[in-house]
């Protein structure tokens, strides 16, 4: 834990790249060339990289002990959205010298049972071997509808679950204001870090919405889409360590992204 963590902020900054089998390669651009995409968001120094197995074997040699791999052991996929399946076991993430173990749950549908277990399978094991698991846990089973899936009460839900369950760090989604996340990390003694945000439309969104979830307590973040289809991946990814571990602000980041993108010099940050 002491390696995904920050010790300055107390804070968590890791970049997903395991999009594929749950939404498809076709639509993940920033993710078709993904030995090009690594390498950049390595330079960039985040915490940690959420993986699957087989991208972290392929990829990750050039980069090993340059940042912390989340092993990715299960999913949803495009036929089963609502159902994250597990293809991973805690020995591989052992095995591959990772620092977490990463598994997934869509709660109020037809598959919570299922996932809950699978889950709870996880955590028995790795408390066991003494490896953190982290959870991709979200309220959009299908009895819950679109326009709830960011009310605080649903992620607070998924949150709490989670935590019961033996989950370390949750990932979940910004409830849209500070207030009803700050009532969710309220109610989650495990650490709470959020997604990028799928109502998040520009960079200035994105900026915002992380910038108010550091200042209302969440633990830090696991961005993915919005890190990778930018036309400057390294320096998105500088600016918002910025952001969540030295406390920037969205103007200063602003500031700090515009010049990264003219001089390139990354490795000064």
């Amino acid at each position: 834990m002491s390696r995904l963590v920050n010790p300055k902020s107390g804070r968590m900054m890791a970049i997903t790249v395991d999009h594929a089998i749950s939404r498809g390669i076709g639509p993940m651009t920033g993710l078709q060339p993904i030995q090009d995409t690594i390498d950049k968001i390595v330079a960039g120094r985040p915490d940690a990289m959420t993986m699957t197995k087989g991208i972290a074997e392929h990829c990750m040699w050039k980069n090993a002990g340059k940042t912390s791999i989340l092993l990715k052991c299960s999913s949803y996929a495009p036929i089963h959205p609502t159902y994250d399946i597990a293809f991973g076991s805690v020995d591989e993430a052992i095995r591959m010298g990772a620092d977490a173990v990463s598994v997934g749950a869509m709660t109020f549908g037809d598959f919570q049972a299922q996932q809950f277990a699978e889950i709870g399978k996880f955590s028995e094991e790795c408390m066991a071997k003494g490896m953190p698991l982290i959870g991709h846990v979200y309220p959009k089973g299908e009895g819950v509808p679109k326009d709830k899936q960011t009310d605080w009460e649903y992620i607070a839900y998924c949150t709490r679950s989670a935590t019961e369950l033996g989950i370390d760090i949750i990932k979940t989604t910004y409830t849209g204001d500070q207030e009803g996340m700050a009532k969710v990390v309220r109610c989650t003694p495990s650490r709470v870090v959020i997604q990028g945000g799928d109502n998040c439309k520009t960079l200035d969104d994105y900026l915002n919405m992380t910038k108010d979830a550091m200042d209302c307590g969440v633990g830090g973040v696991t961005m993915g889409r919005f890190v990778w289809d930018y036309h400057d991946i390294t320096a998105l990814v500088v600016a918002l360590r910025y952001i969540i571990h030295e406390g920037y602000s969205v103007k200063e980041a602003k500031e700090l992204l515009a010049q990264l993108e003219n001089d390139k010099n990354y490795d000064q940050f």
